[in-house]
């Protein structure tokens, strides 16, 4: 059974776009220069220019026939993580890194008291098969580890405490 991929979200300024796999793969992407671009569909020419990204890629500011568009992309990983709420985590100071899904906590990569930066790894954290890595999502310091490696969690379970 092919594995389904799943549709691409990109947030332009305040207007949503979802794009399938199969509208990706009809589009044309020539690159004419590092940060110069031009974009065929559908018989439609668009040429496009990079002003910044950051380190991920998916966040771009991209200059379109004159227009300025800040661009955020997100793949099936980066909507699983919206869903579980993680995508607001910017926003507000968190308190708890919680299981997003049952699995075994197979190693825990801090240590209570140590500062940890958004994007560090947290955890890895074995479900269905598969090791996840948790990371952190804004600044933080580790209060306190709740979890031991070899550990059984459920989903939503507390697995560190964040000051």
């Amino acid at each position: 059974m092919a594995e389904k991929k799943k549709n691409v979200v990109v947030k332009a300024n305040e207007f949503v776009f979802s794009f399938t796999p199969e509208e990706i793969e009809q589009t044309d992407f020539y690159k004419k220069s590092p940060t110069e671009f031009n974009l065929i569909k559908n018989n439609r020419s668009v040429n496009a220019r990079l002003l910044d990204t950051d380190v991920s890629g998916k966040h771009l500011k991209i200059e379109v026939e004159g227009e300025t568009y800040e661009l955020d992309v997100k793949d099936e990983l980066d909507q699983m993580l919206d869903k579980m709420g993680f995508s607001t985590v910017s926003n507000k100071h968190v308190k708890e890194i919680k299981a997003p899904m049952p699995g075994l906590v197979l190693s825990i990569a801090v240590e209570e008291g140590q500062e940890v930066l958004e994007g560090d790894k947290i955890l890895i954290l074995e479900a269905m098969k598969m090791e996840n890595s948790i990371m952190i999502h804004a600044n933080a310091k580790i209060k306190k580890i709740k979890v031991k490696p070899g550990q059984p969690v459920d989903k939503n379970q507390v697995l560190v405490e964040l000051e």
